[in-house]
């Protein structure tokens, strides 16, 4: 497995792991919603996390490197991003080995498109 492919797998099992409101049921990492996201009501916070869970819409466009740690799309007239990061176990740093869970804290956020 390349690089690219371990660190696709890791970010699609946290993404795939997300449970309602945005809790990650995943030793990978954690879930963040923006302030915009964190404001709507559950029913509607819910249908967003579904949609970001369930996302496959990869390609060259939004996923160069194939590591599928971006997202985009269209949720009732506003565009929705998602994305990866990749910190130390302390979240002071970067990490240094995105592929190593042990030394890795995955943090995606699920944001409005203006508030990135």
């Amino acid at each position: 497995m390349t690089k690219s492919q371990c660190i696709a797998t890791m970010n699609d099992q946290l993404r795939r792991s997300i449970g309602v409101f945005g809790i990650s049921t995943s030793h990978l990492g954690r879930v963040m919603l923006s302030a915009g996201i964190a404001a709507l009501d559950p029913e509607t916070i819910e249908q967003i996390v579904s949609r970001v869970r369930e996302f496959d819409e990869f390609s060259e466009d939004n996923d160069p490197y194939g590591e599928r740690d971006f997202g985009a799309f269209e949720f009732l007239g506003r565009r929705i991003f998602w994305k990866v990061d990749y910190y130390d176990r302390s979240l002071k740093y970067g990490s240094e080995d995105p592929t190593d869970p042990d030394a890795t804290v995955r943090i995606l956020t699920i944001m409005f498109a203006e508030e990135y």
